[in-house]
């Protein structure tokens, strides 16, 4: 027996003994295991798992043992991720944290950085949001204005943030803000943390045309925030910056992975009956879902090439920007086939005539729309693949 398939023996063991069975179904937005310390648990086993998890490094099982990882291999997480999907495992825990945060600061932390935080990332003690957006500084990012003005040990930070997801329940901030107003745009700016409960923060949530409120205005209004609290170095946090984009791009390129969900095909099928041989009966929409298919296919096994050639498998490059544009692409693309497919059920925004999942598929189709803003526009994502994959000129 080899060390991995007695990896796999012992993985499976674990997940089949520790895994409770509700954490095997499809996961409701509504039971998202975000950690944090505000956060309440509509279903116990979220945090249950999350906890059992944490334990064991699973939380992040790539990274170092000493920051609550388990410290695995490229081999042994493709064995994980294998034997998650196998039972349909929801994810333990999620967030800015694991995704952007923990990541860019297991490359530019000090130490005393990532012993402070990535283990409260890794037991789901913390929630993260990120201040990069402004109200005039989108995908412009490096015009920000938000001022980090030195007084002693501390920054004085004064601006607003927009956008800024998930600000309302977080309980700390990855912001950008600008500490060298006479440098160069892009040189001037630096990358600090911040707790959410200091003097002089405030959040107002934005409403949606879905009627959620997922992103918030951000207030700082002399904020004083500890020099040890800046990342990597003063008037480079640019670097860090566009390192944690990276992440993002890769997180949100990833959309629609993991977790066993209906399919379009089952979805077809309830809407549209299937002919004598046991097909999809409408043609059209049964050479779409089967083109979609093809495609996401396709897409994962590129994303797979890309993560075993990866000489560390950890830090992404220019690469993100092709998954973020066509995850993302796909994404939005199976919700307008879905839309298709529910014809004049997917119309509905309330009523007893439409049913819960069908009122969730609309709104879901609503917030699809934003996967190409977000993270960097689709157009940003594009010139940067003209230009550090293809090596088009400028």
């Amino acid at each position: 027996m080899t060390d991995l398939t007695a990896f796999r023996e012992e993985t499976r063991d674990w997940l089949e003994q520790y895994c409770p069975a509700s954490m095997r179904t499809v996961m409701p937005t509504d039971e998202m295991p975000n950690g944090g310390r505000r956060t309440t648990y509509k279903n116990p086993d979220t945090k249950l798992w999350m906890e059992r998890c944490a334990e064991q490094g699973y939380t992040a099982p790539a990274w170092p043992k000493e920051y609550g990882g388990a410290g695995f291999d490229k081999e042994q997480m493709m064995v994980w991720q294998q034997e998650v999907r196998r039972i349909n495992a929801r994810p333990p825990l999620v967030g800015m944290g694991l995704s952007m945060i923990g990541p860019a600061l297991l490359e530019y932390g000090n130490e005393a950085q990532k012993t402070e935080h990535l283990p409260k990332i890794t037991s789901g003690d913390i929630w993260w949001c990120q201040g990069y957006s402004e109200p005039g500084s989108g995908s412009d990012l490096a015009s920000l204005r938000t001022s980090a003005v030195e007084d002693g040990d501390d920054f004085i930070i004064n601006g607003q943030k927009i956008w800024t997801s998930g600000a309302n329940h977080a309980d700390w901030m990855f912001c950008l803000v600008r500490t060298e107003p006479d440098a160069p745009k892009h040189d001037g700016i630096s990358f600090v943390l911040f707790d959410m409960t200091t003097p002089g923060i405030t959040v107002k949530p934005i409403l949606l045309i879905s009627g959620m409120s997922p992103f918030c205005e951000t207030f700082l209004d002399n904020v004083r925030v500890p020099k040890s609290n800046l990342v990597h170095e003063r008037g480079k946090g640019w670097t860090v910056g566009k390192r944690l984009l990276q992440y993002e791009r890769s997180s949100i390129g990833g959309i629609g992975g993991g977790q066993k969900t209906r399919t379009l095909e089952d979805y077809a099928a309830d809407y549209l009956g299937r002919d004598d041989s046991g097909k999809v009966a409408d043609a059209q929409i049964r050479a779409d879902v089967l083109k979609h298919r093809m495609n996401d296919r396709a897409f994962g096994l590129t994303a797979r090439r890309s993560q075993e050639e990866s000489a560390t498998g950890l830090a992404p490059g220019a690469l993100s920007s092709m998954f973020k544009y066509y995850g993302t692409e796909q994404n939005k693309g199976k919700f307008e086939l879905l839309l298709s497919i529910m014809g004049c059920q997917s119309l509905g925004w309330s009523g007893s005539a439409f049913e819960d999942e069908e009122l969730a598929t609309t709104r879901a189709w609503l917030r699809s729309k934003a996967n190409s803003i977000e993270g960097g526009t689709s157009e940003v994502q594009l010139n940067i693949i003209a230009k550090r994959i293809l090596g088009l000129p400028d």
